[in-house]
């Protein structure tokens, strides 16, 4: 059988994440992958490795920026380790939608966190969603902040986060993501917190007796790519990758939408007991926090905040 010429000069390109099968980032690196595809007329195929496969988040921004690994669809948390200023996107009860932190970050917050990125070796290609976070746990519901006082809560590697649950009182503990369900069914962990897509597609539920929902904060999925590889490809390629990752966002952002929509009530038929919280308190709890990062990067708090404010 002739090959094509095209075939020949295929080149392959891993993008690593940390998501299980079902969750809307998992659908969309693979929906990503399909696009750059045919966008690029099979001149390049990316390979997606989804539960860590490829290394878990720390590990892939390292193998990007000396180009050993093309694309990370990472975490927020993970990508402020190297570029800090990406945890302000992570102030607490910032956003109280899905859509108003879309379009804060569709503007110049976004052109900013691109600018910073490349400056570390990354070209921000999107930013897909990651949804706004509860808390659960197998203690007790959480109704006020007082009933987080020394529970111990997983959190992602995010300083931002940490602040969070440092202010209301618990006990927070960083940890890979790949680690915490063995570290909630053994019990090393009381809780976490993750939006409710994440905690239903790792079967987080299966061992967590509550969840509180708090929308204490919001995530972005920072879609990124090794600048190394990036200043490689051709100016063609280079727009068929990024059309790509903003196509495959508005899937995950709608994907994301749904499911909070949805998975409450497959929880609370699996056993889960769900609480609704009046947000007054720990907003004012954490008021700390703001005046913590308002130190350290003054313009792009009040960036974020303004544009935040001004976002129906």
């Amino acid at each position: 059988m002739l090959m094509s010429a095209s075939a020949f000069s295929a080149q392959t390109l891993q993008l690593a994440h940390n998501a299980a099968e079902g969750n809307p980032k998992w659908d969309a690196s693979e929906l990503f992958a399909d696009l750059v595809e045919e966008k690029t007329n099979g001149e390049i195929n990316v390979d997606v490795g989804g539960n860590a496969q490829y290394g878990d988040d720390v590990e892939a921004l390292t193998l990007m920026r000396i180009g050993n690994l093309a694309f990370s669809a990472n975490s927020q948390g993970t990508t402020s380790g190297v570029i800090p200023e990406f945890a302000v996107l992570g102030l607490p009860f910032l956003f109280d939608s899905l859509p108003s932190a879309w379009r804060v970050m569709d503007g110049e917050v976004g052109d900013e966190l691109k600018r910073l990125a490349e400056q570390q070796g990354l070209v921000l290609l999107a930013l897909w969603d990651n949804g706004i976070r509860n808390v659960s746990n197998n203690v007790r519901p959480i109704e006020t902040p007082e009933d987080l006082e020394g529970i111990k809560i997983r959190t992602p590697p995010d300083p931002v986060t940490v602040e969070i649950f440092e202010a209301l009182g618990a006990n927070p503990t960083p940890m890979n993501f790949s680690e915490l369900y063995i570290a909630l069914q053994q019990g090393v962990v009381d809780g976490q917190e993750n939006p409710l897509m994440n905690i239903y597609s790792s079967k987080l539920h299966e061992v967590q007796k509550y969840v509180s929902m708090t929308g204490h904060k919001y995530e972005s999925t920072p879609v990124l790519m090794s600048k190394v590889i990036w200043d490689t490809m051709s100016p063609e390629n280079q727009q068929a990758v990024q059309e790509a990752a903003l196509e495959a966002g508005e899937f995950n952002r709608q994907a994301s939408l749904a499911a909070d929509e949805d998975l409450r009530k497959r929880m609370e038929e699996a056993g889960v007991e769900f609480n609704d919280v009046d947000k007054a308190p720990f907003i004012e709890a954490t008021q700390s926090v703001y005046d913590s990062w308002r130190e350290r990067y003054p313009e792009l708090v009040e960036m974020v905040v303004t544009a935040a404010q001004e976002s129906p």
